[in-house]
Parts: C-alpha cells; sequence; structure tokens
C-alpha cells in the first residue's frame, strides 16, 4: 500500500518546516493535507503562494469561498470539501450557500449562482468554455478578471483535491462533522 507519511513540523522536510509553522499558528492546528503536502516542499510552497494570491482576488470573500468549494466538489475530492465547508463556515458563509454547492443545487442568489455555474463548468470542460458561457458570466455582473481570478483559484484548489485523493488523506477529526459523500 502507498502510504503518505503525515508530518508534522519537528519531522517535515526542512524546507517544509517553516510553512507548516506558519499554518499552524494561522489555523491553530495543522490539517492533514498539509502535513502530507509537505512532503514535497515545492508542492507545500506553491499551494501556500497561490493560497496568498487568491485572498486578494477582487471576488469577495464569500464568492471565493463559492469558487474553492464549487471545485473540490466538482473535482470530487471528499476530504477538501469537508474542508471548504468548514473554512466557510467560519468565514460566516450562509449555511443554506454551503449546503446548496455540497448538494449541487443551484444558488438562490442569481449572482452567486452564476459563479457556481461559471466554476463548475470551467472544472467539468477543463476551461474549454462555450462563448454563450462566458457572455452569460459577464452579463451576472462580473468581469474578465473575475474569470481570471477562478483560474487562480481551480488551479490552486486542485492541487488540494488531487493530493487528497491521490494519498486517500484520512480526514481531520476536526471536520468530521463536515464529511462528505458524493450522491449518486
Amino acid at each position: 500500500m502507498n502510504e503518505f507519511k503525515i508530518y508534522e513540523a519537528t519531522n517535515a522536510p526542512a524546507d517544509s518546516r517553516e510553512d507548516l509553522e506558519k499554518i499552524r499558528s494561522q489555523q491553530g492546528h495543522l490539517h492533514n493535507i498539509y502535513a502530507i503536502m509537505a512532503g514535497s516542499p515545492a508542492l507545500l510552497k506553491g499551494h501556500a503562494a497561490l493560497k496568498e494570491l487568491f485572498e486578494k482576488a477582487t471576488l469577495s470573500k464569500e464568492e471565493r469561498r463559492v469558487v474553492l468549494l464549487t471545485a473540490s466538489r466538482e473535482n470530487r475530492s471528499a476530504y477538501s470539501v469537508a474542508l471548504q465547508s468548514d473554512v466557510a463556515e467560519k468565514q460566516d458563509i450562509r449555511p443554506e450557500v454551503i449546503e446548496a454547492i455540497r448538494s449541487s443545487k443551484p444558488l438562490k442568489d442569481r449572482k452567486l449562482e452564476a459563479l457556481r455555474s461559471f466554476t463548475a463548468k470551467v472544472v467539468n470542460s477543463r476551461g474549454q468554455l462555450a462563448e454563450q458561457d462566458i457572455k452569460a458570466f459577464l452579463d451576472a455582473g462580473y468581469s474578465h478578471a473575475n474569470i481570471l481570478e477562478i483560474v487562480l483559484a481551480v488551479g490552486m484548489v486542485t492541487l488540494t483535491n488531487y493530493t487528497s485523493l491521490i494519498a486517500k488523506i484520512p480526514l481531520d477529526k476536526q471536520l468530521e462533522s463536515k464529511m462528505w459523500k458524493i450522491a449518486g
């Protein structure tokens, strides 16, 4: 069995230790996803850099959470859906928004639904969107810059999605209440 090591800052590769400590101090604990990503300092640093950049995007906090949770759901990463659900809840994203995305149901807010739907299309089409998809997104009140920010987010969250899927990461105790299973 290919078991991936879950590192601590004390036994991780030297180039991952500072990043793990930074994550622990920001979050109060270290999620298994980062503890496994530490096995590749380049992956951990790359993810951290993209995450920091995405948090500066022009999309609102709620919109950023919608993008990340939607991309994780569309990539079918149960671990990442649980993690993104937890982060969204801690950032006071409305529970009905979180649950609708987890269930792949349309959001009541039309603009947020345009964002959720567009993000799902980006992930599922691997970026090969029809012109009408782009037009509909822009007509919903978003910009070309927002499209590019979604590309950044999808790239960033795909790192955690694929890591969790490949490594079969065990769900952290703190995330058990957010467990997600693929319907159907």
